[in-house]
């Protein structure tokens, strides 16, 4: 069974920063791509950042040169760093990861709140 546990999620002032964290854990070969993944009320779940097992790094539009994503390997963990947050930033954030047991799969995390105030 494999399992992600989000944590780092709360509530900013607009400006703030906070930072999430991920970490897998359970039984498998090896964890492949991992991303984060928000959802705000009534929209669709939106791919935020993403990164490769060697680091190669995405993100959307709306968050590039604010957030930064990156990984430990040894920890099977993956991080995503948030600065300059802005009110439409809030909505619950989502890890998730290519978990490879061998066959490969995607797990998803149980989501963590991030709220903004302006």
């Amino acid at each position: 069974q494999v399992q992600l546990v989000e944590s780092g999620g709360g509530l900013v002032q607009a400006g703030g920063s906070l930072r999430l964290s991920c970490a897998v854990s359970g039984s498998f070969f090896r964890v492949n791509s991992m991303g984060w993944y928000r959802q705000a009320p009534e929209k669709q779940r939106d791919l935020v950042a993403g990164i490769t097992r060697d680091g190669s790094t995405n993100y959307a539009d709306s968050v590039k040169g604010r957030f930064t994503i990156s990984r430990d390997n040894a920890k099977n963990t993956v991080y995503l760093q948030m600065n300059s947050l802005k009110p439409e930033d809030t909505a619950v954030y989502y890890c998730n990861a290519q978990v490879q047991r061998p066959g490969s799969r995607d797990y998803w995390g149980q989501g963590t709140q991030v709220t903004v105030s302006s």
